[in-house]
C-alpha cells in the first residue's frame, strides 16, 4: 500500500462530495479484500464516478497485476437529450479535473478513464476480465439495462456487481432494469443496503455464506436475513451510536441548570407582563389626550377669528 493510501480513512473519505455511506464502505472492503482459495484475479470496474467517493477506496484495493477502469461522462454532453437533461440537472459541476484532483490526493496515479457513455466500456474492458463492478451512471432505463448487460459481460465466474439507486423513488428505471435482470438474465442478489444491491452471476451459496459469517462478526452493521424462494438475500445496515450514559451526578447538573432556566424565563415573562401593562397605560393616555386637544384648537381658533366689538 502506498503512502497515499494510507491516508484513506473513512473521516477523509467523507470529505470528498458524493452519496457512499459507511455500510457501503465496509462491503465495498469487504468484497474487495476477501478472496477464495481458488479465485483467479481480475480486474475493477466502476461506471459513474461523481466526484471520485467510490472509486478511491476501489483503487485502494488493487491486487498486483490488476487494472482499475472508471467511465464517466464528466462534463462532457450526454449521447441522448433524456441523458444531457438528467447530467445538466443533477451533476453540473462534475468535471474530470476535480475527479482526478479528489484521487490524486489518496493514491499516486489515476485510473484508466473511459471519458464518454458508459456505452463504451466494452472498447476498453475485455470480457470475463473483471471481479468487482460497481454501476452508478445515468438512472434511465434504456442505459441501466445496457450497463446490466455490459456488467455481465465483463464479469469472470464469481465477480460482485453492484447497482446504485436501485429502489430510490427518483430512481425508477434502475429499479426496473436492476430487478428485471433478477427475473430475466439470472442476476442473483447477495445482499442489499438502502442504497445499492449486490449480486452475481452464478452460484451465489460460497460467497453468501463468508458474507453472512464475516457480518455476524462485525459489530458495526447489522442483518437481518430474508427468504427469496430460490435465495436468500441478506439486508445489511450502519449500526446507529447508542446514546452516551449519562451518571446521576450530571442529571443532578442539568436538573439544577433546568430549574435556573426555568426561573428566568418566569422573571422574564412577568417583566414582559410589566412593560406590556405600561404601554397600554400610555395607549389610554393618549387617545384621552386626543380629544382634549382637539377641543383646545377649536376654541383656539375661535377666539382668534372672533370680530372686535364696535368702538373698541
Amino acid at each position: 500500500m502506498s503512502e497515499a493510501d494510507t491516508r484513506l480513512t473513512p473521516q477523509a473519505l467523507d470529505r470528498v462530495p458524493g452519496w457512499f455511506w459507511e455500510a457501503d464502505q465496509r462491503l465495498f472492503t469487504w468484497f474487495l479484500t476477501q478472496k477464495a482459495a481458488d479465485e483467479p484475479p481480475g480486474d475493477l470496474l466502476e461506471m459513474g464516478a461523481y466526484m471520485g467517493k467510490s472509486a478511491i477506496l476501489m483503487g485502494s484495493h488493487l491486487r498486483p497485476g490488476e487494472g482499475f477502469t472508471v467511465c464517466d461522462l464528466f462534463e462532457s454532453d450526454a449521447p441522448d437529450e433524456s441523458n444531457n437533461a438528467e447530467t445538466t440537472r443533477s451533476y453540473s459541476t462534475l468535471t474530470r479535473r476535480k475527479f482526478e484532483e479528489n484521487y490524486l490526493t489518496f493514491h499516486e496515479t489515476l485510473p484508466r478513464i473511459v471519458h464518454g457513455p458508459t456505452s463504451e466500456v466494452l472498447d476498453h474492458v475485455q470480457p470475463a476480465s473483471c471481479r468487482f463492478v460497481h454501476v452508478d451512471a445515468s438512472h434511465l432505463y434504456a442505459h441501466v439495462r445496457q450497463d446490466v448487460i455490459t456488467a455481465r459481460k465483463v464479469l469472470q465466474p464469481g465477480g460482485v456487481v453492484v447497482f446504485d439507486d436501485y429502489r430510490s423513488e427518483h430512481t425508477p428505471g434502475v429499479a426496473m432494469a436492476v430487478w428485471e435482470a433478477v427475473a430475466n438474465l439470472d442476476l442473483v442478489p447477495i445482499c442489499v443496503t438502502t442504497q445499492k444491491l449486490y449480486g452475481v452471476w452464478g452460484d451465489p451459496a460460497p460467497l453468501f455464506t463468508r458474507l453472512q459469517e464475516w457480518l455476524a462478526a462485525t459489530p458495526q452493521l447489522w442483518h437481518t436475513v430474508d427468504d427469496l424462494g430460490r435465495w436468500q438475500l441478506l439486508r445489511v445496515n450502519h449500526k446507529k451510536k447508542p446514546a452516551p450514559a449519562v451518571d446521576a451526578g450530571t442529571l443532578k447538573q442539568i436538573s439544577a441548570e433546568l430549574r435556573r432556566t426555568s426561573a428566568d424565563l418566569e422573571k422574564a415573562v412577568a417583566e414582559s407582563r410589566a412593560v406590556t401593562a405600561s404601554l397600554r397605560r400610555a395607549t389610554a393616555d393618549i387617545s384621552l389626550a386626543g380629544p382634549i386637544a382637539q377641543r383646545a384648537v377649536r376654541w383656539t381658533r375661535r377666539r382668534l377669528n372672533r370680530k372686535p366689538a364696535a368702538g373698541k
